[in-house]
């Protein structure tokens, strides 16, 4: 069977991108919202879901870590996908004859210089993707999109000027989902172990829950904090550590946390995306 790959956006979005370098030749399905791309693999209309849960300019994006421990899907693998943004207008279109740019608003605020330097006017849209179809509709050359090339492709803009970020590293991590866990030890990479953890109410719980990573010497490469339900008090904390679970180091890593923590729930254990050390490094530049 073939597998089909759900994301959230219109056709040409850079989770489209992401779906697209991961899985080269793999059936997408676009979805409206993140919620809706998760339904699509619980219900069988796809095999996998891409999603965005970071950006190296951003940050963490909205809503997914309260999406996911609650999706009943599992993480598979991961995904690091440079946002290159293009100028997209009508074909022939000549730079000077651009007086608007429409993106969302992220994109409109990572072109900054290059948009005050040309004159153009920022034009707030829904998203990237849906910018460009709304550029190609209205058939005027003095409209552009702020988007990626595949959203050109898609619909029939060229690339005006290429690469035009303000900054040359901006990165998104995404997370592939699927509806069974994947623990088989796999990639030339090393592997990763995504899970989200409750302190229990005792001093100095969080410190003590993280000391056994420290002592064994198990690298911690993301820890957040989000409430839960609306509550100042009902924390839950999300972390993803280097290594497999089966790993002697993170075995008695995860034992003394679970010692200092009320639940414990493994999302996922999956092979480390061979970009990942190239991302961290260009972030520390």
């Amino acid at each position: 069977m073939t597998k089909r790959i759900a994301f959230q956006g219109e056709p040409g979005a850079y989770s489209h991108q992401a779906c697209r370098e991961t899985f080269p030749g793999t059936e997408v399905l676009p979805c409206r919202t993140f919620e809706d791309a998760i339904a699509a693999v619980r219900g069988g209309a796809a095999q996998l879901a891409m999603l965005p849960i970071e950006n190296s300019t951003f940050g963490r994006v909205a809503d997914i870590h309260h999406l996911l421990p609650e999706s009943g899907l599992h993480i598979v693998g991961e995904a690091f996908v440079r946002v290159h943004i293009n100028l997209l207008a009508l074909p022939g279109t000549r730079l000077d004859q651009i007086e608007s740019a429409m993106s969302h608003t992220m994109l409109l605020g990572q072109c900054r210089a290059f948009l005050e330097r040309h004159g153009i006017r920022r034009v707030t849209g829904a998203d990237t993707a849906g910018s460009a179809r709304q550029v190609a509709e209205a058939g005027k050359p003095e409209m552009a999109a702020l988007a990626s090339e595949l959203a050109g492709e898609i619909y029939g803009l060229d690339v005006i000027a290429r690469h035009i970020e303000d900054q040359g590293t901006n990165t998104t991590r995404f997370l592939v989902m699927a509806p069974e866990p994947d623990f088989t030890p796999r990639g030339e990479d090393g592997m990763m172990t995504t899970f989200v953890f409750q302190v229990r109410n005792i001093p100095a719980a969080l410190y003590k829950a993280l000391g056994g990573f420290a002592t064994n010497g198990v690298n911690m490469t993301k820890l957040e904090s989000y409430m839960l339900g609306g509550s100042f008090t009902a924390t839950q904390f999300y972390a993803d550590i280097e290594g497999h679970p089966d790993d002697p180091a993170v075995a008695r890593a995860l034992d003394e946390l679970d010692y200092f923590t009320s639940d414990v729930t493994i999302l996922g254990v999956y092979p480390a995306d061979p970009r990942r050390h190239a991302a961290v490094q260009d972030a520390r530049r």
